[in-house]
């Protein structure tokens, strides 16, 4: 039998650390870590087992034998099998074959902590360091501006399997490529970060990287860790941010993933009730077990710290808070106190954004939430969840009802566009037009619009010039920035061919001026998420479908006045009120020539009449021009 020598990373404060669930640094001590042991180079090996009988360390230096690589048990009770083996280094294939003490059960399993992983349908980890060197001092030292409440937060959303391919060679681009086009196009288009939907390894391409078996590894699929982090690099050296999709909610029964890793219900719950989502046909983490809590933070911790994430975009909130999340009567069991409420999920939220912020001040976690719960973008202390951000479905779902109305009803629909203003102030709200939106038969963004070609671009101009002066941060999936017309497919290219239309041209035209002006206009974003910041002027007048507001920066002489049109009737010399005299210019106009609007009904600079409008003293006549929004600001 060959030789395993008695190693351990660990520490006693460690192990009570772990055992007391508040260990957030853990892959600094488990998974496979290079290393030199009386003088001999090799790999220790650290795995969490506490039901195995025994641990075998099987890969392409043992031909894949059980028992030639035995790991020691530590004494300490906190199941952690440990042990160095020389002359095993970077490059080297490996699992761990785990026989258990429940009923003899036998395990095949990566490491939960591997670095990397072999290229699906291969699952092995792999022996893996790398000492990639950091260019992006100047934006780690600055982002703490750039990611703030108070600062422009316009994100793109991107699936890398299918945001552009390399058709000649059927396949996907390599992060080392889209280190170069990815970036390029999201500097062109002015957003100022980028959320990639999951990179961390997984199995099975349907599941859009949300069925996670490699919590610590970037895929394989587009390259090495080290070309991960050029990307992330590449992103930050010209001026953008970088939020990661992360998956604490559920993961899949993969016979090499967490699931019953060591013959028992490690990681995921031991109750069918609490443990295993009916939806999406996988396993639910055990919130209350300490260990599995560390698990999950240091994983959090692991991209920020590791490969400079400026925030985690957490999936699927509401599937861990409540108890009988898409059950039925019988299905699941009330908490303590007879609630529906998952109280261990809750406490571990609450935990995770704490140790967020405590190590990172300077990112931001959003919380992909669904429900009305209370708080989830409140601070802990408050009461809160402790994210900084929750996308603002209701916002969504009302928004993309209503421009989906024949433009001669919306008059009778109004309320599904101003009711968003009575809680627009109660979270601090990402304003969210995401991948679930163009899929499973619910059309393209472009094609949900109604009327002819031209009415269709100009509702969809409109949708996102309305979206971007609502308070809160903004979120486009990508393909919706140049008018995509198929729903989304992951195994193809966006249709980047569509960009040779005028109409497309147009949209993606205007998507770069709004980027422009919700960074360059402090109103926009510097009061995005208070009262303060937002001010009706009229949302009466259902019968011409026109609202107009103010958005309010620090300084008032930064205030804009925004008028909506919703129907395809110019309104020419419509009055609106004002909150004092002056002379306003025209800004933003979504039916410029250059979008492929008409370029008519444009308003000159205009000077305030001391009418009384709106009760308000002063009042001015503007022009809005057909399915458009027109921005202005005083001069």
């Amino acid at each position: 039998m060959s030789q395993v020598i008695a190693h351990s990373l660990f520490t006693d404060f460690d192990i009570n650390l772990f055992k007391a669930g508040k260990h957030y640094k853990l892959y600094e001590k488990f998974g496979s870590h290079i290393t030199t042991v009386n003088k001999v180079e090799g790999t220790y090996f650290a795995v969490w087992a506490p039901s195995a009988k025994k641990v075998s360390v099987i890969g392409d230096f043992n031909f894949w034998q059980e028992g030639e690589h035995l790991l020691n048990v530590r004494w300490d009770e906190s199941g952690i099998w440990e042990g160095f083996i020389p002359n095993i280094g970077k490059g080297s294939l490996y699992k761990y074959k785990i026989e258990s003490h429940n009923q003899g059960i036998v395990t095949e399993k990566s490491d939960p902590y591997a670095r990397r992983f072999e290229h699906n349908p291969k699952t092995a980890s792999i022996v893996w360091e790398d000492n990639y060197s950091w260019k992006d001092a100047k934006w780690m030292k600055a982002r703490k501006n750039k990611n703030a409440l108070h600062a422009p937060f316009s994100v793109y959303e991107v699936h890398l399997g299918s945001w552009k391919k390399q058709i000649e060679e059927n396949r996907f681009l390599s992060y080392v490529e889209l280190a170069d086009q990815l970036v390029e196009y999201v500097k062109e288009m002015n957003f100022t970060h980028v959320e990639l939907m999951p990179i961390m390894e997984f199995p099975y391409d349907p599941s859009w990287g949300y069925q996670i078996t490699g919590y610590f590894a970037p895929t394989s699929r587009f390259g090495y860790p080290e070309e991960f982090k050029l990307l992330v690099d590449k992103l930050h050296q010209n001026d953008i941010g970088i939020l990661l999709d992360w998956v604490p909610s559920h993961f899949p029964e993969d016979a090499h993933g967490l699931g019953f890793f060591d013959g028992s219900c490690l990681y995921e719950h031991p109750d069918k009730r609490k443990g295993y989502h009916q939806d999406w046909k996988s396993l639910i983490f055990n919130y209350g077990r300490n260990e599995v809590k560390s698990f999950l933070i240091s994983n959090a911790l692991f991209w920020l710290d590791q490969y400079h994430a400026d925030g985690l975009r957490v999936d699927a909130v509401a599937s861990m808070l409540f108890l009988d999340y898409s059950r039925e009567e019988g299905e699941w069991e009330p908490n303590q106190f007879g609630g529906r409420e998952n109280l261990e999920a809750i406490a571990f939220i609450k935990e995770l954004n704490q140790a967020i912020y405590g190590a990172f001040p300077d990112v931001q976690s959003i919380a992909e939430e669904s429900t009305s719960f209370a708080g989830v973008s409140k601070p802990v202390f408050l009461g809160g969840l402790g994210f900084g951000m929750k996308w603002m479905m209701g916002w969504m779902h009302d928004t993309l009802q209503y421009f989906a109305k024949e433009p001669i009803y919306r008059k009778h629909h109004q309320n599904d566009l101003t009711f968003s203003m009575t809680y627009a102030f109660t979270e601090n709200f990402m304003l969210p037009l995401s991948h679930d939106e163009v899929v499973y038969g619910k059309k393209s963004i472009l094609n949900r619009m109604p009327g002819d070609e031209w009415q269709k671009f100009a509702n969809l101009r409109l949708l996102y010039s309305y979206m971007f002066t609502h308070p809160g941060t903004k979120l486009l999936f990508q393909g919706a920035e140049f008018g995509q017309s198929e729903e989304w497919n992951f195994q193809k290219s966006l249709d980047w061919h569509l960009l040779q239309y005028q109409p497309h041209q147009g949209v993606q035209k205007l998507i770069k001026d709004l980027n422009i002006l919700y960074k360059t206009e402090p109103a926009l974003h510097e009061k995005q998420f208070t009262q303060e910041g937002f001010e009706w002027i009229d949302y009466n007048d259902a019968e011409n479908s026109v609202l107009v507001y103010i958005r309010k920066g620090v300084k008032a002489k930064d205030n804009l006045i925004i008028a909506c049109n919703m129907t395809p009737v110019p309104r020419e010399n419509y009055r609106i009120g004002l909150p004092k005299k002056g002379k306003l210019k025209e800004i933003f106009n979504s039916n410029e020539k250059a979008y492929f609007g008409t370029g008519d009904f444009k308003n000159k600079a205009i000077n305030s009449q001391a009418k009384s409008w709106q009760y308000r003293k002063h009042s001015v006549a503007i022009h809005i021009p057909p399915l458009s929004m027109v921005v202005f600001r005083y001069q």
